[in-house]
């Protein structure tokens, strides 16, 4: 069984015991959190149940961990203007087990 959910703009495709990085989530540690836009669910990997745009079933997820993911290095020039800048950014993260797709 597997579902693909819509968080934060993006696309995941999940099963039950994945543990996935998405973009903040407004939970705390060790809280479960709910994700109702499913976009498409199969119950026995052959079937396949799509929605228009979202289906009425839901993904719960227990937060694992609150952080921020990797700093990426951000670098601006302009040629032959003697003009430099680098700068880092760090995206805030939720780490969320999931725990039920029903």
């Amino acid at each position: 069984m597997f579902a693909v959910i819509l968080t934060g703009a993006k696309q995941y495709i999940v099963k039950e015991g994945d543990v996935i990085r998405v973009e903040k989530l407004d939970a705390e540690v060790g809280k479960t959190f709910t994700f109702d836009k499913v976009l498409l669910m199969s119950k026995d990997g052959k079937s396949v149940e799509v929605g228009t745009p979202f289906l009425g079933n839901k993904v719960e997820g227990k937060v694992v961990e609150q952080g921020k993911a990797d700093k990426i290095r951000v670098f601006k020039m302009k040629a032959k203007k003697n003009y430099k800048r680098t700068y880092g950014h760090r995206q805030p993260v939720t780490e969320v087990e999931i725990t039920k797709i029903s």
